[in-house]
């Protein structure tokens, strides 16, 4: 079956292809009854404007710039490298890339990024966001300057972001009690929880569903308060480390994101016999050798290639007022065990 045209559009509507291009560009001169025709008939045929094409012929840009965390996090790392290859692609579409690199967990660095968007007059920021009224004060200003912006990976509560592209987190973290809960079930302890911050909401989202199937489902093992690693390797291996010495019937350990390489270590120290079972997010180098070598037994994975893509889609639709189904943007997770590793 052939994609509807504007013709089958005019057609449906009964108004001339003049008008339904009014429509779609945003111009005036069309009655809000006969709008609202034109837009039916969009949704009754599944129209979706081609926007590359229609910028293609106009000569339209597009300037979109990303703000994600720096630092040793290999999730963000490898989002960094899928920015750079999207950016030579995305040329084509006469759309350009610019990324900005912040510290993690900073919401004050974040805001000043944003703030240096606004005043570069790009179309659309897309930015892995951390909790802070500053960031969002700054997310208003770049809206009220006609700057469309798109939370990745970790979205904004209560802000005038566009729209949200990522996985569900809370689905996420419910996922990760039920593989970890079967895991331990047979042994009675506590759960440890590992997390960058908890100043980032895919982390705080993950916590409140992996806590809700724990103790809906598994009352016999009680959750710990999460300890912050802020990614780093060093610390996270000392953090978890105390934790394993303070309570020896630890059973499990749940990461929200980040700092794999430091909880890696601090199991290194255990005999295999007596580890905790491991729940962990993203599949990188080092989460797929912990792994095969049995020291995880998890991986919860969002696909980073789907994410850029998707975002860019978002953004060039909210930048054109094209309208956008809510749950594009939300990404399947994932879940690799060593049988399953690709």
């Amino acid at each position: 079956m052939s994609r509807p045209t504007v013709h089958d559009v005019a057609r449906v509507a009964n108004v001339s292809l003049s008008t339904v291009d009014r429509v779609l560009n945003g111009r005036t001169g069309v009655r809000a009854a006969t709008e609202e025709r034109v837009r039916t008939a969009m949704k009754q045929l599944g129209y979706e404007r081609d926007i590359m094409a229609a910028n293609l012929s106009r000569k339209r840009n597009y300037n979109i710039h990303f703000v994600i965390p720096d630092g040793p996090n290999s999730f963000m790392r490898n989002l960094a490298a899928e920015l750079e290859t999207h950016a030579q692609v995305a040329l084509r579409d006469r759309t350009e890339i610019s990324v900005s690199l912040v510290p993690p967990f900073d919401g004050r660095g974040l805001a000043a990024a944003l703030r240096r968007a606004r005043e570069a007059k790009v179309d659309g920021v897309v930015m892995v966001a951390t909790e802070s009224a500053e960031v969002r004060q700054a997310v208003l200003e770049l809206r009220a300057a006609g700057i469309q912006v798109v939370t990745l990976v970790s979205d904004l509560s209560a802000s005038a972001r566009g729209h949200f592209v990522g996985i569900d987190n809370v689905a996420a973290g419910r996922t990760a009690a039920g593989l970890l809960g079967r895991f331990c079930q047979a042994r009675p302890g506590r759960i440890a929880i590992v997390a960058g911050s908890m100043l980032v909401r895919d982390h705080v989202e993950r916590r409140l569903g992996f806590e809700q199937v724990m103790h809906a489902d598994f009352p016999t093992l009680e959750v710990l308060a999460p300890v912050e690693g802020g990614d780093e390797a060093a610390r996270v291996d000392r953090l978890l480390t105390d934790v394993l010495q303070a309570y020896p019937d630890v059973v499990g350990v749940y990461s929200l994101g980040g700092g794999n390489r430091g909880l890696r270590k601090a199991l290194d120290r255990i005999d295999a016999a007596d580890r905790p079972r491991v729940v962990v997010h993203e599949l990188t180098e080092q989460s797929r050798t912990a792994l095969q070598d049995g020291v995880f037994d998890a991986v919860l994975q969002q696909d980073i290639h789907k994410e850029v893509t998707s975002a860019l889609v978002i953004m060039r639709n909210l930048i054109e007022a094209v309208p956008t189904d809510p749950r594009t943007g939300l990404i399947h997770t994932e879940i690799f065990l060593r049988d399953n590793l690709p």
